[in-house]
């Protein structure tokens, strides 16, 4: 059993657990739950920055084109964007299909969620600002400019599963070494590991911190490994990082959501 920070719907406060990542099993007020059982809300409330082109593989999949307009190189600096607060949902609630789209990327991310304010932090000393691990799903509608910002692609209602949980620092060993993997309806359609980052955990929060401040709360994704498998309505898509959890979601049509429910 690791120590976690878990969260509720319907409670305003987060709570401290127990939990399984071999079982996704919850360990809370001396009962054992299973993860199904529980009505789980998104374990972060910070600012949620997403790091792009930080797998080898997903740079490198873009060929020659790197070496064209308008950057004429491949990035010397974190490309970072925002997955605002409008995207955030838990484990087990739907991720809305727009009406214009029939499928949708499934980004598996590694999420490092800030214990304290980090100004400048050195690479030696990164991994101390770091409260702990979650699992997201960075949801993309496909798009093949990486060279503008794709806010109408990435920003959506619901696209930025968390959860379940926030498993502490100590219990990850290493993660710079953390395999991660897709499954849709229960079959293995991608499978990385974080060993594959141009910048590894503790690189990526100090490049980040050397022009801009994270606090306590924030939450940096190390990255979507390339080749995000697509989903379309009505699967389920579940996504395992080694050490940290797994979490799942359906996807739905917007439509078919009631107003509230994502929220």
């Amino acid at each position: 059993m690791s120590k976690a920070t878990v969260k509720f719907r319907g409670r305003p406060e987060a709570d401290k657990a127990e939990v399984n990542t071999q079982d996704s099993t919850v360990e809370l007020g001396g009962k054992h739950y299973g993860i199904d059982r529980l009505p789980w809300d998104a374990p972060v409330s910070g600012t949620i920055y997403g790091a792009l082109l930080n797998y080898k593989g997903a740079l490198a999949a873009l060929g020659e084109a790197i070496n064209e307009a308008p950057y004429k190189e491949a990035p010397k600096a974190p490309v970072l964007y925002i997955k605002p607060a409008n995207t955030v949902i838990g484990y087990g609630m739907p991720i809305p299909l727009p009406a214009d789209v029939s499928e949708l990327e499934m980004g598996a991310a590694l999420g490092i969620v800030i214990g304290r304010t980090a100004t400048r932090v050195s690479e030696v000393q990164a991994l101390e600002y770091i409260e702990g691990y979650t699992v997201v799903n960075d949801v993309s509608i496909p798009h093949d400019n990486v060279y503008r910002p794709a806010v109408s692609q990435k920003t959506r209602d619901g696209f930025c599963p968390v959860g379940p949980w926030v498993i502490d620092r100590a219990a990850v060993a290493n993660p710079d070494s953390l395999g991660v993997r897709v499954l849709i309806n229960g079959e293995l359609r991608q499978e990385n590991t974080t060993t594959n980052l141009i910048r590894s955990v503790a690189c990526l929060i100090a490049d980040v911190t050397d022009f801009m401040t994270l606090n306590a709360g924030d939450m940096l994704l190390v990255g979507v490994p390339e080749g995000a498998p697509l989903a379309k309505a009505g699967d389920h898509v579940r996504i395992e990082v080694d050490g940290v959890g797994c979490l799942e979601n359906t996807i739905v049509h917007e439509d078919e959501l009631v107003l509230g429910e994502l929220l």
